[in-house]
């Protein structure tokens, strides 16, 4: 009896993969359609664009939303919003274990759901009316974020010499798409308690590109040719090519991604860098709160003001703060699209250190020139270029980890990445807390400087020492032990 249940398993798992074969087979005959690529481009442009607001508009209205629903909480509330964006750290965990799903069923069914899903969780923070359904709406935004399928679609339909030069201009539009914020902020803004007018026309853009992509977008030949190969091999070629791996390199999943990873010097040292590099991680979400409190406590000193009351608060959010975040996704945008052209040209590493530097001495004059009340249009530019080139490395690290990883891994590795640098987020709230908690919101830009500088120090130097360029590899053939 067993054997024949076996035997009949085995014949459903051929049939099963016979039509899987059929399927992809079809999907690969599809003939592209003339300037496919750049309509593609425009695609991936629309949801990248998405993505990037439904990753700024939290940070970027934090000010505003700590001081209406933790209110109680008095000047450390942005400290104990902090620990709700830590609760959240499930809900990434979670959203990691989906994205390796993109190894097996492909990578247009996510693009979709990613799309769908974080303009729901936008949708759901304009109805909130109380922490509870805010919590719910940042949770979903945190689960969907981290997949970053259009980045995928990028590096698997560019050709191989443009590669970073078409990811960074992509990046450039769909930063600058992130300007639509202060518009909003001050079209639908008349004073701070009203901040969540302005999340629900990103909302609605997010839906309508999801709606597109279903339509509009194809599976990429990478993933097809990938999944074809090893659904054609025998039941015996599958067993002989997971022993010859070590099982290490079957067809996805974080186990196998990590075990790959610590195999390979390549990958493993890029995985200790990126988790070095995310100790500065504290001020990436508190950028908003440097600009709000270093003007503020302007005001205060000039004598504007007499305390850093609801008052102060309020004329700085629809002065000059918002006046600043005009000027952000300009200084975010140039700064990273700088990256693909130094990435294609010098190569990876060189990218790595121009947005490490940059990011520093950016970071260093918009934190004072919020505090000395300079021209809020520069001080938003220079906070943009800070954030912009923080992001930018790491970027450029986890383009590397793409560009390591053999294909029917990819996703998984790069998903393995965040596991990593969650260790070093995980330090960043760890040594930031306690000050913001206890001091208050104004010592966010002192402790933030405090873990960023030495964090990117250490983590260049591991990147100059232990990892290899990664310029013009052939993601097609990469096994990943090219460097061991």
């Amino acid at each position: 009896m067993a054997k024949t249940l076996t035997s009949e398993n085995l014949k459903k798992q051929a049939l099963k993969r016979e039509k899987e074969i059929k399927k992809w087979e079809k999907e690969k005959k599809r003939p592209k359609k003339s300037f496919y690529f750049a309509y593609l481009v425009f695609i991936i442009t629309l949801i990248y664009g998405t993505d990037e607001i439904a990753s700024t508009i939290g940070t970027l209205m934090k000010t505003e939303i700590a001081n209406d629903l933790l209110s109680k909480f008095g000047e450390s509330s942005i400290g104990v919003l902090d620990i709700l964006s830590i609760l959240v750290v499930p809900f990434q965990a979670i959203g990691l274990l989906y994205r390796p799903l993109a190894d097996r069923w492909g990578r247009k069914k996510f693009l979709i759901i990613n799309t769908f899903g974080m303009s729901l969780a936008l949708l759901i923070i304009f109805l909130s009316n109380n922490l509870l359904l805010y919590f719910i709406g940042t949770a979903l935004v945190q689960f969907f974020i981290p997949h970053d399928m259009h980045v995928v679609y990028i590096m698997e339909s560019s050709p191989s010499k443009h590669r970073a030069r078409v990811y960074s201009v992509i990046k450039f539009v769909a930063n600058m798409s992130v300007m639509i914020i202060p518009l909003l902020r001050r079209l639908l803004m008349s004073s701070a308690s009203e901040w969540r007018n302005v999340f629900f026309i990103p909302a609605i853009i997010g839906l309508v590109a999801s709606f597109i992509a279903l339509l509009t977008a194809r599976e990429t030949d990478s993933f097809i040719d990938s999944r074809l190969r090893y659904l054609k091999m025998s039941d015996v070629e599958r067993e002989q090519e997971k022993q010859a791996k070590s099982s290490e390199n079957a067809q996805g999943g974080l186990i196998h991604a990590l075990k790959f990873a610590l195999k390979h010097k390549q990958l493993k040292w890029l995985y200790i860098t990126s988790a070095i590099a995310n100790l500065g991680f504290i001020g990436t979400i508190n950028y908003q709160t440097i600009l709000s409190y270093g003007y503020a406590q302007n005001y205060v000193d000039n004598g504007l003001f007499a305390s850093l009351g609801e008052e102060v608060m309020n004329a700085v959010s629809v002065g000059p703060v918002t006046d600043a975040i005009f000027m952000f996704p300009v200084g975010l945008a140039v700064s990273q699209v700088i990256m693909g052209f130094i990435s294609d040209w010098k190569g990876r590493k060189s990218a790595a250190v121009v947005t490490a530097f940059n990011c520093l001495v950016a970071f260093i004059t918009f934190s004072f020139g919020a505090r000395l009340a300079w021209d809020p249009y520069l001080v938003g530019f220079l906070c943009g270029a800070a954030i912009g080139s923080y992001y930018t490395t790491n970027d450029v690290l986890i383009m590397m980890i793409g560009e390591s990883s053999p294909t029917n891994l990819r996703s998984s590795c790069m998903s393995a990445q965040f596991i990593v640098t969650g260790i070093g987020v995980a330090l960043s709230y760890t040594l930031s807390l306690p000050f913001t908690l206890t001091i208050g919101n104004t010592v966010v830009g002192i402790v933030s400087f405090a873990l960023l500088v030495p964090g990117f120090i250490v983590a260049l130097v591991s990147l100059f020492k232990q990892v290899n360029e990664t310029k013009g590899i052939d993601m097609d053939t990469v096994t990943g032990a090219e460097w061991d």
